[in-house]
């Protein structure tokens, strides 16, 4: 089956790993583009726009590993 053009945020947050409120913030916050559909205003994603938002993710994580070799209080570890 093919990858739908437009995701709901729902589906953002689960490919994300993440709360659909952190999504919905990602949108507000103009950081992850999205578009209001139909009457009741629904928030879609656009594959290639979360593709985009993921590839600038690795980017920008990129350049902080860079700046901050040898981590420090932002880091995350998984348990």
């Amino acid at each position: 089956m093919a990858t739908p053009r437009f995701l709901q945020l729902s589906d953002v947050a689960e490919i994300l790993n993440c709360s659909a409120s952190q999504v919905y913030a990602l949108v507000r916050n103009e950081e992850l583009p999205a578009v209001k559909i139909g009457g009741r205003g629904q928030w879609r994603v656009e594959a290639s726009m979360l593709e985009d938002y993921i590839a600038r993710m690795y980017q920008q994580t990129q350049q902080w590993v860079k700046a901050h070799p040898y981590g420090g209080d932002d880091d995350e570890t998984d348990s």
